[in-house]
């Protein structure tokens, strides 16, 4: 089961987990949201857990929950850069959304 996991790393924003054949790395923000499909993602082509959530508008889009890196093709040090990358923009919408007024 993926919570028990070890965890290999973690940020404010996400876990990177050792699988049996993958490093996973999941996306805390998206805890709690229903896995609807497992897919490859497009902007990173491994495969990926998707959710659906909807705007203001009641539109529906599909978002990653979190992939699965083949420990053949990628090393953790692979999986920490997506993660940072991940976590910069969290960190960045955060700042913009909800700015610190001390």
């Amino acid at each position: 089961m993926l919570l028990d996991l070890p965890v290999l790393k973690k940020g404010i924003f996400y876990f990177i987990k050792d699988g049996e054949s993958d490093i996973i790395l999941e996306d805390k923000t998206k805890r709690g949201l229903t896995v609807r499909e497992t897919s490859t993602d497009e902007k990173i082509n491994v495969k990926s857990d998707k959710g659906m959530i909807h705007d203001m508008d009641g539109i529906g889009h599909w978002v990653p929950i979190r992939w699965y890196f083949s420990k053949d093709s990628y090393a953790l040090s692979d999986v920490i850069l997506h993660a940072e990358a991940m976590e910069k923009k969290y960190v960045e919408l955060r700042e913009l959304t909800c700015p610190d007024d001390n």
